[in-house]
């Protein structure tokens, strides 16, 4: 039995109006779909909790994503950025930052991003930058190239439990979306 089978009461929750009613189980719901669908299903559904206009912003929802991260999962979504978005737009966000709050700590990764380097950041650097500078680097990437959200959803389905920090809005958008490819696969 695939999972489509094994879950298909819980994603009938989520097709249509009746997405409204499941609220109150949302996040046990999502932790039962994020255990079984694959990555690529869970991906999409994160997608369009980013892209929906029911949730907040894409770049305020990646900055709350980033608070919650370790400094190992900062640093990968900070790549997913610049491997999406080119190092310029982190390194525009950070100098403006570290001109604002002149502490130097900042100025080797802007240097580092500038050079044009293939070096990734490290956890140690993302541990640096202020959750309120993803913000800005998030939206600003994806006005630049619009399927960075596709990526950073790809990213955070590698971790959903992260995603739960989204709120029940967002999950039931994603659950919705999931549902909705169910029936049509």
């Amino acid at each position: 039995m695939d999972w489509m089978n094994q879950l298909s009461g819980v994603l009938q929750q989520y097709n249509g109006t009746a997405a409204v009613r499941a609220r109150s189980t949302v996040q046990d719901d999502f932790d039962q779909i994020a255990q079984s669908a694959p990555q690529t299903d869970l991906a999409d559904g994160i997608a369009a909790a980013f892209r929906s206009e029911q949730t907040p912003e894409f770049g305020e929802m990646a900055q709350q994503l980033f608070s919650n991260s370790s400094s190992e999962q900062q640093a990968g979504i900070l790549n997913t950025f610049v491997n999406a978005a080119g190092p310029m737009i982190l390194s525009q966000v950070l100098s403006r930052l570290e001109t604002a709050n002149s502490d130097g700590k900042l100025f080797s990764l802007i240097n580092l991003l500038r050079s044009g380097q293939p070096t990734p950041i490290t956890p140690e650097q993302a541990e640096e930058i202020p959750a309120e500078a993803v913000q800005e680097i998030a939206a600003q990437a994806a006005k630049k190239d619009p399927s960075v959200i596709d990526q950073v959803s790809r990213f955070y389905a590698a971790h959903p439990t992260l995603v739960k920090m989204l709120g029940s809005a967002a999950l039931s958008i994603a659950l919705s979306r999931i549902a909705e490819r169910s029936q049509r696969n």
